[in-house]
């Protein structure tokens, strides 16, 4: 005779609550490695919560959080974007450039325009030339990155406009201004994802995209504006880094994509689409910011500290799947 099967109900108290302990450590793990992550950092570096640390940390990583926020965007829909760092540079560099001729609000308002059209683009060549989003977005990044280049010559964008440095070294009661956009940026992508329309269609796509389109969702025009926003994101990191270093280059944009993918990954947005939120996404910045600011208070080598980011990487990725198996 088979035995049946056990479950949470079956088990009595003792199986549900392991049940539940269970479920709670894979919802909340990444939670739990932060504490634990501020515990080790505290003990190795003691100034670690030092106000001007803890603004530090949240002003050098305002840029990889505001692209990594529309990266979630992007995620969640089941979407991919690699060219956010050539995007990026490219912002970075018409910032700089524009600046003297047409001020800090005209030359931030070309960048929008540019980088909403960069990631319009994407959206286009994924949506409706069914490209997959991988090799398209690999494809336009190399497109965008060029264009940086021949745009600056290849040579760094220097503007004399005094308003320039405002935005990346610029304060708003006693915080850097990059740090109020960056809690913007989370709160209404937070707002967007949590308690809107659009961010229950996202998931739906993500989860479905045959019962999403048969459901009426857009599916073309939802997938696609996730690529617009990245685009526009991505603008904005790159008129805040150039900002703060008072020139704007064509190579700013370094490993800002696969930085950005970490940080949604870890935080425990699915690969797989269909499931995050942005809380996860400030989580799992957190954990990259402060473990880069320990690291470097240690003057721990740059290259030892790629190696560890990708392991964390693999664990976050191989979590993720061991959570879905479980959940299945």
């Amino acid at each position: 005779m088979q035995a049946k099967a056990s479950s949470p109900q079956s088990t009595g108290s003792g199986g549900l609550r392991q049940y539940l302990n269970r479920d709670l450590v894979l919802q909340y793990g990444v939670v739990w490695a932060f504490c634990l992550l501020l515990v080790f950092g505290v003990i190795a570096y003691p100034g670690l919560f030092a106000l001007r640390n803890v603004q530090n940390i949240l002003s050098q990583s305002a840029p990889l959080g505001i692209v990594s926020v529309a990266m979630t965007f992007v995620l969640i829909s089941r979407g991919f974007d690699l060219s956010v760092a050539s995007i990026f540079a490219l912002g970075a560099v018409i910032f700089a450039n524009r600046a003297d001729p047409f001020g800090l609000w005209g030359a931030a308002l070309t960048v929008i325009v540019v980088t909403f059209i960069c990631g319009a683009i994407n959206g286009f060549i994924v949506t409706k030339l069914n490209v997959n989003p991988f090799v398209a977005t690999l494809g336009t990044g190399s497109v965008f990155g060029g264009a940086a280049f021949l745009y600056s010559n290849s040579a760094p964008q220097v503007p004399d406009h005094f308003d320039f440095i405002i935005l990346g070294t610029g304060r708003f009661l006693g915080w850097p201004i990059s740090i109020w956009l960056l809690l913007v940026i989370f709160l209404v992508g937070a707002f967007v994802l949590s308690r809107t329309v659009y961010g229950r269609s996202l998931y739906a796509l993500g989860g479905n995209e045959e019962a999403a389109r048969l459901s009426g969702i857009r599916v073309d025009l939802i997938r696609g504006s996730t690529y617009a926003l990245t685009g526009v994101c991505s603008g904005l990191g790159g008129m805040i880094l150039a900002s703060r270093l008072g020139v704007g280059q064509a190579d700013m944009g370094g490993s800002l994509a696969l930085d950005a993918i970490a940080v949604v990954v870890i935080g425990g947005t699915s690969l797989l689409g269909g499931e995050g939120a942005i809380w996860r996404t400030a989580i799992g910045l957190l954990i990259i910011a402060t473990l880069t600011n320990v690291f470097d208070s240690l003057a721990i080598n740059t290259n030892v500290q790629q190696v560890v980011k990708g392991f964390i990487v693999i664990a976050a990725v191989a979590l993720d799947i061991y959570a879905r198996r479980i959940r299945a």
